[in-house]
């Protein structure tokens, strides 16, 4: 299966519209550090599981191949990322 970028975009869309949402005081420098840096670490969180998503939305393709005695074997396999 081809990696899912639209739902990375989406993902990546709705991290930042969240973040976006948090009011800041900026009269307030101990509100402004408080609330900008909750606003960084939610966003952070949402693209890194976002992003880990994406990565396993993937398949990997594999080719085997062995030496050796008669029943050595060539073959393929595909799995999902983990």
């Amino acid at each position: 299966m081809a990696l899912a970028t639209p739902l990375l975009e989406d993902a990546i869309l709705a991290a930042f519209e969240e973040s976006s949402k948090i009011t800041v005081d900026t009269d307030s420098s101990s509100d402004n550090s408080t609330k900008s840096k909750k606003a960084r670490k939610d966003t952070a969180k949402a693209l890194a599981k976002a992003i880990e998503e994406f990565v396993k939305s993937g398949t990997v393709t594999t080719i085997v191949t062995t030496t050796g005695s008669a029943s050595a074997q060539t073959g393929t396999g595909t799995g999902n990322i983990s």
